[in-house]
């Protein structure tokens, strides 16, 4: 008789057990997804992971490295150098020191508060400040405290400003590279 009662125990056991796997499974169904989700919009820039940032179309990925963000790829360094050097390496990577559209541009590198060298130099034939491209940058694009030295180069940091400094000096450095 003990045999029978234990048999109903069992068996409510091993539907309980069964509706546990269910709903673990689920979780960490969810959780995955979630996980994925944000890894997608929020920017992580450690070495050797491929962050891809949704903002707008869907864009081509980026070399490992690199952060997506806006069909553009951008490499920044962790390496000092100086900004010839910086753009000798951009291109080496078919990309070229960075070239900001707009103010928001770098908005997934709001938390840096460390300067980089960008694509912006004094060209002695223009008289004027020039992206690598030959495009004079916009007026409103960055707060100078004094008017830059055109025999310097200019770092900008994240949050908005730039300054000149010696283009000698060494740096870290932001490449971009726009995606086809």
């Amino acid at each position: 008789m003990a045999v029978f009662q234990t048999t109903p125990w069992r068996l409510i056991s091993g539907i309980l057990g069964v509706i546990c796997l269910v709903l673990m499974a689920t979780l960490v169904g969810i959780l995955l997804k979630t996980s994925f989700t944000e890894l997608s919009t929020e920017p992580t820039l450690s070495p050797g992971l491929n962050t891809e940032l949704q903002e707008g179309p869907v864009c081509c990925s980026c070399p490992e490295k690199w952060v997506g963000y806006r069909c553009y790829c951008y490499f920044i360094s962790n390496e000092m150098k100086t900004w010839k050097e910086s753009r000798n390496f951009c291109v080496s990577q078919n990309s070229s020191l960075l070239q900001l559209q707009s103010r928001d541009e770098l908005g997934f590198m709001h938390s840096r508060q460390r300067f980089y060298w960008i694509g912006l130099s004094y060209n002695e034939e223009h008289s004027a400040w020039l992206w690598e491209d030959g495009s004079v940058p916009s007026q409103d694009l960055f707060t100078f405290s004094e008017t830059p030295n055109s025999k310097n180069c200019i770092v900008y940091d994240p949050r908005n400003s730039a300054v000149d400094e010696p283009c000698e000096r060494e740096n870290l450095f932001i490449c971009k590279q726009q995606l086809i």
